[in-house]
C-alpha cells in the first residue's frame, strides 16, 4: 500500500496493533502523536528548545504502534523536518536506506543530519 495524505488514515488503521488499543479514542491519541512531535520540531527550530526524551518517547511509542510503517507516515507528517528526524531515528536504529510515501522517494543518505540535535543525543 502506499502512503498518499488520502489514504493517510487507513494506511494508519492497517498497521496499527489492533492488540493495543482498547478503543477509537486510544488510535485517535496515537495520531496526535505526529502533532505533538511537529510542534517540538517547530520549537526548536524557532527557540533552539530541544525536548528529546519526549521526541523519543513519542516515536517510540509510535513504532509500538505502527511498527516499521510509522517511518513513511513519520516522514509524510514531519515534511520540512526531516533532517530533525533522521538525527532521531538514527539514534534509536529505525532509520532505513529509502522512505517512500506519495510521489516522493527520499535517500537516507540525501537527508542532512542536524549537528545539534546529534550532540544532545550522545550526552544521554
Amino acid at each position: 500500500m502506499n502512503l498518499t495524505e488520502k489514504n493517510f488514515m487507513l494506511y494508519a488503521a492497517h498497521f496499527y496493533d489492533i492488540k493495543r488499543a482498547v478503543s477509537e479514542d486510544e488510535f485517535q491519541e496515537d495520531l496526535k502523536r505526529f502533532q505533538y512531535l511537529k510542534r517540538l520540531f517547530k520549537r526548536y527550530e524557532e527557540d533552539d528548545d530541544l525536548r528529546v526524551r519526549l521526541i523519543l518517547n513519542h516515536i517510540i511509542i509510535l513504532y509500538n504502534c505502527f511498527g516499521p510503517s510509522a517511518t513513511n507516515m513519520l516522514f509524510m507528517k514531519l515534511g520540512g523536518y526531516h533532517s530533525y528526524l533522521k538525527t532521531f531515528m538514527i539514534f534509536l536504529s529505525y532509520m532505513p536506506e529509502e522512505v517512500a510515501y506519495e510521489e516522493t522517494v527520499l535517500k537516507n543518505n540525501d537527508i542532512a543530519i542536524d549537528n545539534g540535535i546529534a550532540l544532545e543525543l550522545r550526552n544521554l
